[in-house]
């Protein structure tokens, strides 16, 4: 009798025992599936390198993404014990269950987002991007100049471009992904081992034999870039800019007088008379060769441009009257290029032709008004006409209606 009551005892706790065990078997799977709601969907947790599984768990406990820390410590000591929890930023999205929030952890799905820099960014225009990004830990500065200590970093190029004073030009345009705990100094060498990837050592070889330093073939490829509306110009725009070079002519572009007037503070949103006399190192019209330095950052066509021109006679290249997509008539002799400038007059809208009209009418002063220029630094305009026409776009210069004539894209 008393080993029947044992017996019947034993297998009763046994019983009871595989009940208590399948229920928390049964438990323990639910909880882990079941989507637990809270309060910190779209906000940042960071989990910290080297923390602990049962660190880790007890933060996300704390910060309310676990409704319970046993099941998720069980399944990560049982089943993922192999595994490492990754650290980083990371966002939970509410509801979750802990094998979402757990899976997240082991993969290192960290939340990150993105920020664009288009080809033709100038140092300036990055700084803006930088400084109004979203969701970084990092305060943002008081206003986007305060950042151009970071973009004096040339110790980043050093080694391309010793002569390097900023890293205009090395900051590759691309799309880049950023977590919350990015720093924007990271961001900037990142763009920069952008470029170093793009600019190949084949690309680099290619420019020293073409007597070129990487300097020189970066702030190429920036006029380029800033000059180039239509993809298939690239080459071309390179041709007239290496015959130019080649032959000690001045290359007359546009872009280098803004860039020259945004560095010194002094860009009005236009290309004026005073912009065109004033001896900037940036001033194409004035001085012959490459301006100082790179004027924006250039793309891989661009770049690749730079190194491989078009072969051609062209010398000279102004807007395309004929066609409203930005892209140039390009002319070897002086005679064919004021043939396309007289042209592109001709296409011109009707308020051109009255301002045109109120220049003969009213004189200097109407002049003065319709080029938007002051009245003090109007020249005569034959005098602008014959001592520009030998320049790529000097006849656009005389044109009274200065910035519809230049680059379209601006």
């Amino acid at each position: 009798m008393r080993l029947n009551r044992f017996y019947r005892r034993t297998l009763l706790a046994l019983v009871t025992l595989i009940v208590i065990a399948a229920g928390s078997w049964l438990w323990f799977r639910r909880e882990l599936s079941r989507p637990h709601a809270h309060a910190m969907a779209g906000q940042i947790i960071t989990i910290e390198p080297h923390a602990s599984t049962a660190a880790i768990v007890e933060q996300l406990h704390r910060a309310g993404v676990l409704a319970h820390e046993i099941p998720a410590l069980v399944w990560l000591r049982v089943f993922e014990r192999d595994r490492l929890l990754k650290a980083g930023d990371y966002e939970f999205q509410s509801p979750i269950s802990p094998r979402e929030a757990i899976g997240k952890l082991l993969r290192g799905d960290v939340a990150t987002r993105q920020f664009t820099i288009p080809e033709g960014f100038n140092q300036f225009d990055i700084m803006r991007v930088l400084a109004a990004l979203p969701g970084l830990k990092q305060p943002p500065p008081a206003k986007p100049e305060d950042l151009v200590t970071l973009l004096r970093n040339t110790m980043l190029v050093a080694d391309i471009d010793p002569a390097a004073v900023t890293l205009e030009g090395y900051l590759f345009p691309d799309t880049y992904d950023y977590t919350a705990s990015a720093t924007r100094e990271q961001l900037i060498e990142l763009m920069v081992k952008r470029f170093r990837k793009v600019v190949t050592p084949a690309m680099r070889n290619s420019a020293a034999e073409a007597g070129m330093t990487v300097r020189e073939v970066v702030t190429l490829a920036s006029l380029i870039e800033k000059e180039a509306k239509v993809d298939s110009e690239r080459e071309l725009i390179s041709s007239v800019f290496h015959r130019r070079l080649k032959m000690g002519m001045a290359l007359d572009c546009d872009p280098t007088i803004i860039y020259g007037a945004l560095v010194e503070g002094r860009y009005r949103g236009k290309i004026y008379q005073s912009d065109l006399d004033h001896n900037s190192p940036y001033n194409t019209y004035k001085h012959a060769g490459l301006p100082p330095g790179p004027i924006a950052s250039p793309g891989r066509r661009s770049l690749e441009a730079a190194l491989h021109p078009a072969d051609t006679s062209y010398l000279y290249f102004v807007v395309d009257a004929s066609r409203n997509d930005g892209s140039h008539k390009f002319s070897a002799s002086s005679a064919d290029h004021e043939k396309a400038v007289a042209a592109l007059r001709l296409g011109g809208a009707a308020a051109d032709v009255g301002r045109a009209a109120a220049a003969a009418r009213f004189g200097r002063r109407a002049i003065a008004a319709a080029r938007e220029v002051p009245e003090t630094t109007v020249v005569d305009e034959a005098a602008v006409v014959r001592r520009r026409a030998g320049r790529h776009r000097g006849l656009a210069i005389a044109d009274f209606d200065r910035d519809r004539v230049r680059h379209v894209h601006r």
